[in-house]
């Protein structure tokens, strides 16, 4: 069954302010709580609530969500993990509880002793590679420091050898509750805050954290066709999960350097090439620098400043959205006709004698922006 579009399960539009995304959250989270509503898939749809809101209400997420879909943030993009989110074992609960805190009346629904599974936190890496490197793709080893679970108390917190004690201010619940009339309103156990436990003897090696940060190398491949932004997602290598809870996942995250004379723009190359009056004139056989070497290209007689000559193939590789690659795209070279300075004697009067032979009238014409060559380059 297709899931239904997220606007549409918080009821806003696509253009809903962060304000408008959360007050409607609020709204339909209080309605659909399976604490208070009667009907029978209430909690199907308080999930279908909070996953929503937990993609709209970031502003990176939704962006992926707006430009790719559910594929864009459901981890869709197969076995590689490329380039998508994944959200797996968020507790929708938790979510409420982030947006409510400890809303009166309302059960946290936390397991025994307030020991609830909770997925470790998403890490981000930032990484500069070469343009060429962009292109073609490489491997890279990068070393990241992340919380891991402690070795030692294998994330107990209690030194080996003893074990926590029930909390004797909630009786192990991890929450106080107070009566007031009618009105039962429950927050979370000061003594213990919320565990339902207290360590009497903490781990040295984690000094009752339960977790420890170390430093991990991984290797990353990236594949050929990546721009500044792409994102490569590394599951499971975030931060340990909480009481047995999944690992977080790492967001490798590409920025590439600008070359001395390739600039891109997508999946074409774009490179500017001077050459001299007689060759745009009379049309040559030349050498240009490709991503691949050098490229024997002919320039047609009669060639201006501003005109383009396509290399098929010589282009980036179009990267598809499960990280594979397919066909490059092309390199259009556009011409600068340079013109000749610091003449030789026999050089000028060759060139007053052409002159004499040459129109002579002056034509007003609007010199070409980078951006028009590129619209030009393009048919656009």
């Amino acid at each position: 069954m297709s899931k239904r579009d997220y606007y549409e399960v918080l009821g806003v539009s696509r253009n809903a302010s962060a304000e408008e995304i959360k007050k409607s959250y609020r709204k339909l989270a209080r309605q659909y709580h399976p604490d208070v509503s009667q009907e029978a898939d209430a909690e199907t749809k308080f999930k279908e609530v909070n996953e929503a809101y937990e993609v709209l209400s970031d502003e990176q997420k939704r962006g992926m969500y707006d430009r790719f879909g559910h594929a864009g943030v459901s981890g869709a993009a197969g076995t590689g993990g490329f380039g998508g989110f994944d959200f797996s074992g968020r507790d929708p609960f938790e979510i409420f509880e982030e947006v409510f805190g400890s809303f009166g009346g309302f059960g946290s629904r936390r397991q025994s002793g307030g020991r609830r599974p909770r997925r470790g936190s998403d890490l981000r890496y930032d990484i500069t590679i070469e343009f060429e490197e962009a292109v073609f793709g490489t491997e890279k080893e990068i070393e990241i420091p992340r919380r891991e679970t402690c070795g030692v108390c294998n994330g107990t917190k209690a030194e080996p050898g003893t074990s926590p004690i029930r909390c004797p201010e909630c009786n192990g619940t991890g929450e106080v509750r107070r009566q007031a009339g009618f009105f039962i309103n429950i927050s979370t156990c000061p003594r213990c805050q919320g565990v339902g436990e207290i360590i009497t003897s903490p781990c040295q090696e984690c000094q009752g954290r339960g977790q420890v940060v170390k430093k991990r190398r991984l290797s990353v491949k990236i594949p050929g066709g990546v721009d500044n932004g792409t994102q490569i997602r590394l599951s499971g290598e975030g931060e340990s999960g909480v009481n047995g809870g999944p690992p977080g996942n790492l967001y490798v995250v590409i920025q590439v350097k600008p070359h001395a004379y390739f600039r891109r723009h997508e999946d074409t190359v774009m490179l500017e090439l001077a050459i001299n009056i007689t060759q745009a004139a009379l049309g040559d056989e030349v050498e240009v620098p490709t991503l691949d070497g050098k490229e024997l290209m002919t320039i047609p007689a009669g060639t201006q400043t501003g005109d383009t000559i396509r290399l098929r193939g010589k282009g980036v590789p179009r990267l598809r959205r499960d990280g594979t690659t397919s066909s490059r795209g092309d390199q259009v070279v556009t011409i600068q006709v340079r013109t000749p300075t610091n003449l030789t004697k026999d050089q000028r009067q060759l060139l007053l004698e052409l002159g004499k032979t040459l129109d002579r009238e002056v034509v007003p014409q609007r010199e070409k922006s980078f951006f028009d060559r590129i619209r030009d380059a393009f048919g656009v």
